[in-house]
């Protein structure tokens, strides 16, 4: 008696259930009255850090040519050593996703800020710290991942020496009014070797050694810089996406649609 009670109660559950999803679940549609431009194709590269096909590649492992001042950087195998001299890519950006693949010299040497030290200067200004930091303590918000003097990673997801390691950075650069003074500050997420260390930080400002951080004005879109800092750190694989935003128009209210009958809704 118990298991037909149990059973007779599990069917009508389900009946109820296709019932209420037939009527309410399906036949009740919301549509936001956007007219969408429809998203442009980008072909992905063979693996994930391959360039995909929208992305001006800065490094291919071949040539130097998309950078300024890197007569004294070397490129070794399909790799860019850092030599005298900070560079500066020749492309600029605004809001962007960057892919840069990086090796800290080995055998290492030195310790603290004085073991493979380099940055990756977003728009030139905005410093993400190079450091090798396996097993190499330092002020955590000078280690590598860090956004320099403002915040340390999440997490320090450092291969050792002489091993690759990827930055994969999404960029929301800063606005400024026309009086100079600041419209929207700079954000920034970024994943280490494919470990989330810094999530839509906000950035305070500048990222410099001997002050306080600080916003100037400045054009809307900028190079991206690679340090020396007299380290012979190694890059290759550098590509740079510019993020276009969606674009749609408000044709219509929003509203909810149930078979021929539209009930519009306040937007």
């Amino acid at each position: 008696m118990m298991m037909r009670t149990k059973l007779w109660w599990i069917s009508s559950l389900a009946v109820l259930t296709a019932s209420v999803g037939a009527n309410h679940g399906f036949a009740q549609e919301y549509l936001n009255g956007i007219e969408w431009k429809e998203p442009a194709i980008v072909t992905p590269g063979s693996t994930n850090s391959d360039p995909p096909s929208d992305a001006v590649v800065l490094f291919d492992g071949k040539d130097k040519s998309h950078w300024k001042n890197a007569d004294a950087w070397k490129i070794d195998g399909d790799a860019l050593v850092a030599g005298r001299g900070s560079i500066t890519s020749t492309d600029e950006f605004g809001d962007c996703q960057v892919h840069i693949e990086w090796s800290a010299a080995t055998p290492p040497r030195g310790s603290g800020q004085g073991r493979s030290n380099s940055g990756v200067f977003l728009m030139g200004i905005y410093e993400l710290q190079v450091l090798d930091s396996f097993e190499n303590k330092t002020y955590s918000d000078g280690q590598a991942g860090a956004i320099y003097k403002q915040t340390p990673p999440m997490a320090n997801a450092m291969r050792k020496p002489g091993d690759w390691n990827a930055y994969d950075i999404f960029w929301t650069a800063p606005r400024f009014n026309a009086d100079g003074s600041l419209k929207s500050p700079a954000y920034i997420t970024a994943m280490h070797n494919g470990v989330l260390i810094l999530n839509h930080f906000e950035l305070k400002g500048d990222t410099p050694f001997s002050r306080a951080p600080k916003y100037t004005k400045h054009s809307e879109k900028g190079p991206i810089s690679l340090q020396d800092h007299g380290d012979p750190v190694r890059f290759r694989n550098i590509w740079v996406r510019p993020l276009v935003p969606v674009e749609g128009k408000q044709v219509r209210k929003a509203f909810l649609r149930n078979g021929d009958k539209e009930t519009p809704l306040e937007n």
